[in-house]
């Protein structure tokens, strides 16, 4: 029977968690679990533990949680454990050269796109923003670089119209902790071929800013529709509206041509608010006024009509 490993996980969101979940269903040992400090969340902003330490604490594993792994006493803690790998998904904090060579297989990572595509913080929505038509993830080894590391294995899925930043995630979480399995398996039986990656290939994927967020409608139909779904669930989409901001949560596009100013709403029906764009038309379908929740056009016109208003004056 092959040798089970002694394995730290690192991870903070429920990205994670679903790699985490995967780790438990192994007769790999997990020896401690790292994950971000409590953060302060809801109107009390009350501290709340991440959902990667709520799920290792169910399972009685060890949760440390550190400001930083740059100081000595992180790092001697770390090397305690005498892990041989060190699994990182979605962590959110650097691990500085020490941390990388001190388990004995290093430290791998499941990233969410297929490197060298999209390097960095946003993979996901920066692969809708850009119309891949594919992305997945890798499992790579990890160096001192931002993402630079040898590629171990990849898994990809297709992008498909109607993918959200939030649907995407979702289906590469379920990739990445199988992706995650068969690299384990590949490394206990020594079948691992390591791929470098092409740098000239490389993208860096930003972290979003809310900035971002906010609709140009001279921008094709397909441009805002991608921005839509990449911007689900945060920060979502917006245009101004009669002095209000209107977030927009989807969408889709229609084939049909307008010469109407970019913005301008020219249709209106249970089925969606149709708004002319710098090139082909919108059909919004979904919609937030400030204080409301998220609504379908068919409910939200019982009380609005937007026929005629210029989204985004």
């Amino acid at each position: 029977m092959a040798k089970a490993l002694n394995i730290i996980f690192a991870g903070t969101p429920e990205f994670a968690v679903v790699s985490l979940e995967a780790l438990f269903q192994l007769f790999h040992s997990i020896c401690a679990v790292y994950t971000q400090p409590d953060r302060p969340a809801g109107r009390g902003r009350k501290l709340k533990p991440s959902p990667v330490k709520q799920l290792a604490l169910q399972h009685d594993i060890p949760v440390l949680q550190p400001q930083s792994l740059k100081d000595l006493d992180a790092q001697q803690q770390l090397a305690s454990f005498n892990a041989d790998l060190m699994v990182v998904v979605a962590y959110g904090l650097l691990l500085p050269p020490a941390v990388l060579q001190t388990p004995r297989l290093g430290c791998i990572n499941v990233h969410a796109s297929i490197l060298p595509r999209w390097r960095g913080a946003a993979p996901i929505q920066r692969s809708i923003l850009a119309g891949d038509k594919e992305t997945g993830v890798t499992i790579m080894q990890m160096d001192v670089g931002l993402d630079t590391g040898d590629m171990l294995l990849k898994s990809s899925t297709v992008i498909s119209q109607n993918d959200t930043a939030q649907t995407l995630h979702d289906r590469l979480a379920g990739v990445g902790a199988k992706a995650l399995i068969d690299t384990l398996g590949l490394i206990v039986e020594d079948k691992l071929v390591p791929e470098k990656q092409d740098n000239d290939q490389a993208c860096y994927a930003e972290k979003l800013q809310k900035s971002e967020a906010l609709i140009d409608w001279q921008q094709s139909a397909e441009q805002i529709h991608r921005q839509i779904r990449a911007f689900n669930p945060w920060p979502v989409a917006q245009t101004i509206v009669d002095e209000n901001t209107l977030r927009i949560w989807n969408a889709e596009v229609i084939q049909d041509a307008s010469k109407q100013t970019p913005g301008t709403v020219i249709g209106e029906s249970r089925s969606g608010i149709v708004v002319a764009t710098g090139d082909g038309v919108l059909q919004v379908t979904q919609l937030q006024l400030p204080g409301g929740k998220p609504l379908a056009v068919s409910d939200f016109i019982n009380a609005h009509s937007m026929l005629g208003k210029i989204f985004g004056s």
